[in-house]
This record gives structure tokens, C-alpha cells and sequence, in this order.
């Protein structure tokens, strides 16, 4: 008898009184179980979308359920014939990626193999990451240059932050110059040595963005990540001509062909899609693909929560073209490492490739109960939800 998905079960998890910021707060996890007991672990992306993302992984289950779950493809693509709009849709798309990292945590579960075994096996052992959330509360270049040395202090080799306070849309001289002020803190504190990424989290128009790529090139930033607003793709030409600095982006793409917008362009140096937004395992391998055919490297977006982590890890020890992945980890809120048993420390920078079935990591079930949340996620009027918490000033 041909085994099928017999459950598909969505566990809202998160502090009851958050500490951290609004985004880092909350997890979705995703259990599939099939009829002969399988299971395997899947992450949605919560961002101030907790409940229509719930709401969309039981309406795809409908479709999952009774499938076998070997068929990545088939059942990928069986959601996208029935959702008519999941190209547009990111609540669909990230129901669909929770559930396929689920279904690869089950075939590398039953198979007794890493994930990254199935994937062509390793083309690294271990993993260079760059930290990110490190900067909570930073205001002033000084609290960016003390924060800063801590993290290079713990091993780490590369950093990202946002330095532009509550700018949105347009930044000013004095904007300029305290983005400037703070960006040279950290450079002056980590040396030439520690790579520096600029985020920008998509928010600004053009000209600013232009202005802001002049004022800190000579900080030797690895990357710029998201400099204009997502949808402005005249304006991501307008700055790629203007500009020598090198554009990541990616963590809003849903598609393949959202993928190969931005590659055909050559709007972007590096591509971050998102394992948990982009299809999957089944859509993000596509990505890779692509964009090693169009010699661009791959530094996957990983900001949620263990589970993304996990799968994250095992899809950079296979793929060819790694550039170095995005790490929360050491500034999560602890109940997240203690969800996988901290299965997948940062030691010395590095993440090691788990060697255990599947996606790598066991989930403490227990604790998906005792943090079960409800209701709408917590909402700051005064920041952003994907601000880092404390630095919209």
C-alpha cells in the first residue's frame, strides 16, 4: 500500500511577553505525519502574517493530504493548479515551502540520510556565517562599534546591520552622516579583515539609495542588500547604473520567474531567496540552479526560526555556488534554540553540517505546547515589524 500524508498540523509558538522583536517573536512550525507513521518538520514565515499563513497551510493540507509524500514535484505543483493565485500570493507560497521542507525531512528520514545527500552531497563541511540581530538598541556609533566587537569576539568573521535609524523612503544629509558615523565605528572596530553588509530592508527610493551607496562605498561593504523598494525595478537599474557596489537581494521572491527577473536583468551580484518563501527545497535547488548558470552566488535569506535554519544549513553544504549564509542564531530568543535541542550552534563562525537524517535536528515536541500562542502576533506602532528591536531612531 503507497504511503500517503495523513496530517498536516500548524503549531503558532512564541513568547508570551516578547523580548525579542516583533518578526523574531514568533515561529510557525509544520508537522506532517503520514499513514505509517512518518513524520518531518516544516517553517513558515510569520512577519505580521501569523494568522492568514496559518489559515493558507490548512487550506493547502486539503490539497496534500492523501498524497504521496515522495512526490515533491507533483505535489508542488498540485497546489499551484489549484491556487489560482499562488504566484502572487505569499501567505500561499510559504504554506507550500513549510509543508515541501517537511516532505524532504521525511524522504531523508526514511532514506536514514542528511538532506544534503540527496542534493548532489557535499561541496563544504562547514558553513561560514555572518551574524545578524546584533545591533538590538545600537543608536549611537559607539553602541554599534561595542556591539560589533562582541560578535567578532564570538568567532564571527562577517556582520550585517541597518544603519539608518527611522529614514524611510528619503534620507537627508544629517541621515546620511549618522549612517555614515556608524557604518565607520564598525568598520574601525572589526578591521579590513571582517566582511560588512549594509541592509537597507528595501526602503528607500532611488536617489537615496544612490546617495547612500556614495557615502559609504568606501567602507568596502561585501554587499548592499535590498537598497530600493522591492517592486521598483526601474529604479534597481537606475541604481546598479549609477553605482559599483555589489546588490544582494532575494528574500521577497516567491518564484522561479521572480528569480529570473532579477538574474536576466543582472540587477543583483548575490541572491537571497528564502527556503521558506521560495518553494521550499523544491523550489529554492531550482534558484540555485539558475543562478549558477548566470555566475551569481547564493547567500539564502534565514531570519525566522530553527527549522528554516536547519534546512538552510543542509542546502548550503550541497550547492555549488555558496557565497556565506545569514545566522540569527546566538541572538534569537533561547526558547528557539532550545526548541532543536541547540543541535546547530555557531562555533567559530561556522555553522558544522549535521550528519543526522533528514533536515539534521530533533524537535523538542513538548515545547511546541508549553509556547503555543493565539491571536494576533504582537504589533509595535512606534517600529516596524522588521526592524532590529530598539534602532528605529
Amino acid at each position: 500500500m503507497t504511503e500517503t500524508i495523513s496530517n498536516i498540523d500548524t503549531f503558532i509558538i512564541g513568547e508570551k511577553n516578547p523580548t525579542a522583536a516583533t518578526w523574531a517573536g514568533v515561529s510557525i512550525i509544520v508537522k506532517v505525519t503520514t499513514s505509517s507513521g512518518a513524520v518531518g518538520w516544516g517553517e513558515a514565515v510569520p512577519t505580521l502574517r501569523v494568522g492568514p499563513v496559518a489559515e493558507a497551510i490548512k487550506e493547502a493540507a486539503r490539497v496534500y493530504i492523501g498524497r504521496d509524500p515522495h512526490n515533491v514535484e507533483s505535489n508542488l505543483r498540485e497546489w499551484y493548479k489549484h491556487d489560482f493565485y499562488m504566484a502572487r500570493s505569499f501567505e500561499s507560497t510559504t504554506a507550500a515551502s513549510a509543508i515541501d521542507i517537511a516532505l524532504w525531512d521525511i524522504i531523508g528520514r526514511e532514506l536514514g540520510a542528511p538532506l544534503h545527500e540527496l542534493l548532489g552531497g557535499r561541496s563544504r563541511d562547514r558553513i561560514r556565517v555572518y551574524a545578524n540581530g546584533w545591533y538590538d538598541e545600537a543608536v549611537t556609533p559607539a553602541d554599534f562599534a561595542e556591539k560589533a566587537r562582541k560578535v567578532v569576539s564570538m568567532g564571527y568573521t562577517g556582520l550585517k546591520f541597518d544603519p539608518f535609524g527611522k529614514y524611510f523612503d528619503w534620507i537627508d544629509q544629517h541621515g546620511l552622516d549618522e549612517a555614515r558615523a556608524r557604518v565607520k565605528a564598525v568598520r574601525d572596530v572589526v578591521g579590513d579583515e571582517v566582511d560588512i553588509m549594509i541592509e537597507h530592508h528595501g526602503r528607500f527610493n532611488p536617489n537615496s539609495a544612490i546617495a547612500i551607496a556614495e557615502t559609504l562605498s568606501s567602507f568596502n561593504p561585501l554587499f548592499m542588500e535590498e537598497p530600493v523598494h522591492p517592486e521598483d525595478l526601474d529604479g534597481l537599474a537606475k541604481y546598479r547604473s549609477a553605482t559599483r557596489v555589489r546588490v544582494a537581494l532575494g528574500e521577497r521572491l516567491i518564484s522561479l520567474k521572480d528569480a529570473l527577473t532579477y538574474l536576466e536583468a543582472g540587477l543583483l551580484d548575490f541572491i537571497q531567496p528564502d527556503i521558506t518563501n521560495i518553494g521550499g527545497v523544491t523550489g529554492a535547488r531550482k534558484v540555485v540552479a539558475l543562478a549558477e548558470a548566470y555566475g551569481v552566488e547564493v547567500a539564502f535569506h534565514n531570519a525566522f526560526g530553527p527549522i528554516q535554519n536547519a534546512v538552510t544549513i543542509q542546502l548550503d553544504a550541497a550547492i555549488p555556488n555558496f557565497l556565506i549564509q545569514e545566522s540569527f542564531y546566538d541572538f534569537w530568543p533561547q526558547w528557539k534554540r532550545d526548541l532543536i535541542n541547540n543541535e546547530t550552534p555557531v562555533v567559530n563562525g561556522h555553522y558544522e553540517v549535521p550528519s543526522k537524517p533528514g533536515i539534521g535536528v530533533t524537535v523538542n515536541e513538548k515545547m511546541l505546547e508549553n509556547l503555543k500562542a493565539s491571536g494576533p502576533e504582537y504589533f509595535n506602532p512606534e517600529e516596524p515589524v522588521w526592524v532590529v528591536k530598539g534602532t528605529w531612531k
